[in-house]
């Protein structure tokens, strides 16, 4: 009897092509965690030669932190004499409260990295909190304050800089922070964050 469907024996595995789509789909939408995508992260291990040339294509390059666990897509910059590439990855721009967010989760990364301890940081709503209230000018109404700082939350977690834990109010701090603020910006941290809380203090 026919079915119409093809019999076992004909079935053909899925080609490079195929196999690159979904993970090309995926970097273009966000960023790719081994922790978290198990199985494009092998992918990306199996497919890394052929997807750095599809993004090349797409003027796109390929941030790998294998040691980390993470990877994501950035602009490539065109030489002198090429002519500009279309942005296919936007820009996003930080507002006040989201970017000292994310240097205080730096900060919080890099003292953890100090100690030598557990390579996954998890902080506590509330600390986030107590971090952040010092760079704020004061409020009469603390529940708005706090609103406010859950706002904050919210978007470094959409960002995905931020990752929930199953314990309430817990948040894993995503190593991808490393990439954003680099080394030599860490360095002069201190005086970065002198600068965050004058501004703060500013919008009083």
């Amino acid at each position: 009897m026919e079915t119409g469907y093809p019999a076992d024996d004909s079935v053909q595995p899925l080609s490079g092509g195929q196999r690159l789509t979904p993970l090309l789909v995926h970097l273009l939408k966000g960023i790719l965690y081994r922790d978290t995508h198990t199985q494009l992260w092998q992918l990306l291990y199996d497919l890394e030669a052929p997807l750095r040339d599809q993004l090349a294509i797409l003027g796109l390059e390929l941030y790998l932190d294998e040691e980390e666990g993470f990877a994501f897509l950035q602009q490539r910059v065109a030489n002198e004499d090429e002519p500009e590439i279309p942005r296919l990855v936007a820009r996003r721009s930080l507002s006040y409260p989201v970017s000292l967010l994310c240097v205080l989760l730096r900060k919080r990364l890099a003292e953890a990295d100090h100690q030598g301890g557990d390579l996954k940081l998890v902080v506590s709503r509330s600390e986030i909190h107590n971090d952040m209230k010092v760079f704020f000018a004061e409020l009469n109404n603390e529940a708005r304050l706090a609103d406010q700082l859950d706002s904050h939350i919210e978007k470094v977690v959409k960002l995905g800089f931020l990752k929930r834990m199953k314990e309430a109010d817990h948040f894993e701090v995503r190593r991808i922070l490393k990439a954003l603020v680099d080394g030599d910006w860490l360095a002069d941290l201190d005086e970065k964050l002198v600068l965050y809380l004058e501004h703060g203090q500013s919008l009083a």
